[in-house]
């Protein structure tokens, strides 16, 4: 049974987060408008303040682990929630996203993430979305950064199995760039959908990196069994049985 009070407190949280993003977005709009420095400074203000907030206000306290990735770089990561999101961009020294295209268009988020460099996808065209979405990498790789990509392409529930999809390679081998994995248990305290917030630990971590020249298949193969088994130990660290969960299709 859920604590009525812990519901409270999550909901007074994530009322203030958004007014937070808000007051941080028009706050920072003039120095993101000349610069991108203005909108990655912005972006990583809001990340250190909601997990900040997020460890006094509902009880989640946030860690990293493994080599925090720098360079140029792909990071593929298992995605839960907007958690895992704050957490990878707070640690990467320069990130930008592989991301729906539905996201641009938000007032705030699609500002910013424009101004970071994030590519669009449109999720529906498949074939089409994968061959736009490596043209607009190209485009954008006179920025040296992270790469962060969600190779299931949407959020899981924590437990739930969901097949990876093939962009991730594509980018893997058609940018020639070392891939680290990224695992996360965030889905247990901070679940994808709904307000109530649990207190815990939330992890993200940073695998051993794969380098470039593996083959498709090889790749995809060691990706997905890596990152899976991790996050399933890490998920059980926090008290939560994975294999319990039916496959998410």
């Amino acid at each position: 049974m859920k604590n009525p009070v812990q519901w409270l407190r999550s909901a007074v949280f994530l009322v203030q987060m958004y007014l937070a993003m808000l007051v941080l977005g028009v706050v920072f709009a003039p120095w993101a408008a000349v610069s991108p420095k203005g909108a990655r400074l912005a972006c990583k203000s809001y990340a250190r303040w909601v997990l900040w907030t997020a460890r006094w206000m509902v009880g989640i306290r946030s860690e990293v682990r493994g080599q925090v990735p720098s360079g140029e770089v792909i990071v593929a990561a298992k995605h839960q929630s907007f958690l895992d999101i704050l957490i990878i961009f707070n640690a990467v020294p320069s990130a930008r996203f592989i991301m729906k295209r539905e996201l641009m268009w938000t007032p705030v988020i699609g500002v910013y993430a424009k101004r970071l460099g994030c590519v669009p996808v449109n999720r529906g065209k498949r074939g089409a979305a994968i061959a736009k979405m490596v043209k607009d990498v190209a485009l954008q790789s006179r920025e040296p950064g992270q790469l962060i990509i969600y190779s299931q392409g949407t959020r899981v529930a924590p437990g739930a199995r969901k097949p990876y999809k093939i962009g991730t390679a594509v980018l893997y081998e058609g940018l020639s760039q070392p891939c680290v994995p990224a695992a996360t248990n965030v889905g247990v305290f901070w679940p994808r959908t709904g307000i109530y917030r649990k207190p815990g630990l939330a992890v993200v971590e940073f695998l051993e990196p794969m380098l470039p020249g593996m083959n498709r298949d090889e790749f995809m193969a060691q990706l997905e069994n890596r990152v899976e088994r991790r996050s399933d130990e890490l998920m059980r660290e926090a008290g939560f049985e994975p294999d319990a969960i039916p496959q998410q299709h």
